[in-house]
């Protein structure tokens, strides 16, 4: 289990995150949505160690950390591949930085690759393939971390409608196939209630968690489900009134 309890974080006088407190179960996919400007962002560069917490603790399976950093695969909008690497060089960069590369690590990207489309693109270099592709690729890099536990930043935000549904799925194998337990933040409400089991809805600065949402069924859910459409609508209208807030 990943459990974050009071967690505070000020800058210049303004409280962004005040005792925040946040369980998410082992195997458990849970998706943050809030207002722009909420904290989400910040809150992950707590839990990664890019800016330090001000107090607070973080337990991951028992064990108190100072961050996640080492602990957890971080998967952002942004691909963040290099370019002059070719695909396949891009996604053992883990195993080369950890100085593991061997024929099992190649032969366990290989197979991922043919897992998730991209076979015959390994000597590609990230400017020679679609958007969709090169997200796919990070994908793979994630799961080559071998990290159980995985943040989700705005992974697919960055990609056209129609390929951020088809790698949706994808995400949905990061917890039934490879058994991940995943964090996510996203702005986009139906993409959090298709793949998470739990949706939190955040409030503006102190950032708290305004209502949560647990959901049931197969993944990815279906879009066209009643239950679904009245949740987003839900979600939305009360996003709106923290906007509405935030102006008066």
């Amino acid at each position: 289990m990943l459990d974050i309890s009071e967690i505070t974080k000020k800058f210049d006088g303004l409280t962004v995150l005040n005792r925040f407190n946040l369980s998410v179960p082992r195997n458990g996919f849970t998706a943050l949505v809030g207002p722009s400007g909420c904290g989400k962002s910040t809150f992950f560069d707590v839990l990664t160690g890019v800016v330090p917490k001000d107090s607070g603790t973080i337990y991951w399976l028992g064990k108190n950390l100072p961050s996640l950093g080492r602990k957890a695969a971080y998967m952002q909008q942004k691909d963040l591949l290099l370019p002059w690497f070719s695909l396949m060089n891009n996604a053992l960069l883990p195993v080369k930085i950890s100085n593991q590369i061997n024929k099992a690590s190649r032969e366990k990207a290989q197979e991922l690759f043919g897992r998730l489309g991209l076979d015959g693109f390994e000597n590609y270099t990230p400017q020679q393939v679609s958007g969709g592709m090169r997200q796919r690729c990070a994908l793979v890099r994630t799961l080559m971390f071998e990290h159980e536990l995985v943040l989700l930043d705005e992974p697919l935000s960055a990609l056209d409608a129609i390929t951020r549904r088809s790698l949706q799925s994808l995400l949905v194998l990061l917890q039934s196939e490879f058994k991940k337990t995943i964090l996510m933040i996203t702005h986009d409400v139906e993409e959090a209630l298709v793949l998470a089991d739990e949706v939190l809805v955040l409030t503006n600065p102190p950032m708290r968690i305004r209502e949560r949402f647990s959901l049931r069924g197969n993944k990815p859910r279906q879009r066209s489900d009643p239950e679904l459409i009245r949740i987003r609508e839900h979600i939305l209208d009360e996003l709106q009134s923290e906007l509405t807030d935030e102006v008066y």
